[in-house]
């Protein structure tokens, strides 16, 4: 069988402009002689819809697309299509709403298969909108059984993951009941090093099974979560015959009978999967909230200076707008940094300076407040709530979106202001442990310089009192990121990071931060997800509370 692959980017809630990508699909796969167009999960939807599933509204716009897409199907008689669409039950128990697969043929549904698996882990909170499968059948089409199954319901796999507990494998019944093609729809996002695992995952079914086993993710980045794509067709030794780009789209027809010519697997590097992650996110936050500029502060500091990068990355230069904005504290050597910078960027850059709205601040606040101590934490916070109120000025004057330019590690233990340098539509590096800024800032210059040496190499610093330092009052970044590492993303006591060998009064002064800091992240701007466990939708703990790791 001919099976063309659809790694396509919808956007949540524009049915209309989803089916329109599926007609450009279907008029690519005639020209290629296909049997068959696969979609991704949820396809005229977008992943994730999330409560818009609530909307009757919706749903029937939803089932409109549906019939749209039937009958466009009978334009192009010689190609079925498997797309992912929510489907009501029109039962009157549970949610009443399936996800799932949709087989078209002709101008008809001739299947249609139910997700069984529901995730509610980490990101994902399935269980809160659909109903599992009551049955899982396959299809004869053409000159094959198909086994059609959704996303999670390929993630069943007992040695890969032990604590996840399911009653069904859903892969497995399908090969039971004579598939002899098995595919996967998918809405998989990316997190660093997910793409191995997936590819262990679909090649040991396929092993397994003896079958060959398409596998079709969605592209693209839709709020926090971005999907990588890396769709893949491997054959029935498990072995990669087909494997699409990363975090783009593609259109690819590939023959099922064919088998792999040899080779593996070769998984993308770390940090240029990080990088075109980010990039991808960038962009499409932008374009999908119907901006197409952003302005960011430049402190002449590496996260502020990766942050410009990456929008220039996403955006183009002409798109991007970086502001200096210099108080007394500020060296002479940060506002020379960031000015070339912008010169090596080819961005706008305008210098605002705060020194007299500071000022003005300071006397103000000194009738009521004592301040004869000199600087401290109130005063720094003024001087970023004056930059936060500059740079949103400038947001909402040129329609630009702003960028917050906070790192995970920051954000983790509070070293940051709410309405300062929080402040923004988005915070590209909110996942990026600051380790990992610097491992970025060195892939962006692999071709020559872009970001200023002198901001890679000097000393991090706020720059909000004399002569001050990040790491006066916090570790070393790499002490630091390796605790917070197996804080956060491990989810490891303190009792068992103490036991991989670091000074216990610092791990217990990093995890009550993290703590204390909980209210700050739940009014951060929105982020994008590299990692296994991000600040946001996947992680969602109590601000009000007392326990102890």
């Amino acid at each position: 069988m001919r099976v063309t692959i659809a790694q396509l980017n919808p956007t949540i809630g524009d049915t209309e402009g989803n089916l329109r990508k599926l007609e450009d699909a279907l008029v690519r796969a005639e020209g290629d002689g296909s049997d068959l167009v696969v979609l991704p999960e949820l396809f005229l939807t977008g992943y994730p819809p999330r409560d818009l599933l609530n909307r009757k509204w919706f749903l029937e716009r939803v089932k409109q697309a549906l019939d749209d897409a039937v009958k466009l199907s009978a334009r192009f008689e010689n190609t079925g299509i498997i797309a992912g669409v929510p489907v009501v039950s029109g039962s009157g128990e549970g949610n009443g709403l399936f996800n799932s697969a949709v087989l078209i043929h002709n101008g008809e549904v001739v299947h249609v298969q139910h997700k069984s698996l529901l995730p509610t882990y980490d990101v994902f909170d399935e269980a809160r909108y659909f109903d599992p499968a009551g049955e899982i059948a396959t299809v004869r089409f053409k000159d094959d059984v198909l086994g059609i199954s959704v996303c999670e319901d390929a993630w069943y796999d007992p040695e890969l993951w032990p604590n996840r507990n399911y009653d069904i494998d859903p892969i497995e019944v399908l090969a039971e009941k004579g598939a002899t093609l098995l595919i996967n729809i998918s809405a998989s996002p990316f997190y660093i090093g997910k793409e191995l695992i997936r590819y262990e995952l679909i090649s040991r079914h396929a092993k397994k099974h003896g079958l060959p086993f398409v596998i079709v993710n969605q592209v693209g980045a839709n709020d926090e979560l971005i999907f990588d794509g890396r769709s893949l067709f491997v054959d029935c030794d498990g072995k990669p015959v087909e494997v699409l780009p990363p975090f783009k789209e593609e259109i690819r027809t590939i023959d099922t009978g064919v088998k792999a010519s040899g080779g593996e697997y070769v998984a993308q590097e770390r940090i240029e999967s990080v990088y075109d992650a980010l990039l991808l996110g960038i962009r499409d936050y932008i374009h999908k909230c119907e901006f197409s500029s952003v302005v960011a502060g430049s402190s002449g500091g590496i996260d502020s200076a990766v942050t410009l990068a990456l929008a220039v990355g996403a955006l183009g230069k002409e798109n991007v707008t970086s502001i200096a904005m210099p108080s007394e504290y500020s060296s002479d050597m940060s506002s020379n940094l960031a000015g070339e910078l912008a010169s090596n960027l080819g961005i706008r850059h305008e210098t605002v300076a705060i020194t007299p709205v500071y000022e003005s601040y300071r006397e103000t606040l000194s009738e009521v407040l004592d301040f004869s101590g000199g600087v401290d934490v109130t005063l720094e916070n003024v001087q970023a709530r004056i930059r936060g109120n500059i740079l949103m000025a400038h947001s909402n004057k040129l329609d630009h979106i702003l960028l917050a330019t906070g790192n995970k590690s920051e954000l983790s233990v509070g070293y940051c202001t709410l309405y300062g340098d929080m402040a923004g539509g988005l915070a590209p590096l909110s996942d990026v442990w600051k380790s990992m800024v610097y491992e970025l800032a060195e892939f962006i210059n692999r071709e020559g310089e872009v970001i200023p040496g002198g901001i890679i190499e000097r000393a991090p610093s706020a720059e909000l009192r004399p002569n001050q330092k990040d790491q006066d009052s916090l570790p070393p970044y790499d002490v630091l990121d390796g605790i917070l590492e197996l804080y956060i993303d491990e989810g490891r006591s303190v009792k068992e990071i103490v036991a991989k060998g670091f000074d216990e009064k610092t791990v217990e002064w990093i995890v009550r931060a993290v703590h204390r800091n909980e209210y700050k992240r739940l009014q951060a701007a929105p982020g994008l997800k590299i990692t296994s466990k991000a600040y946001g939708m996947g992680r969602r703990m109590p601000i009000a509370a007392r326990y102890r790791d």
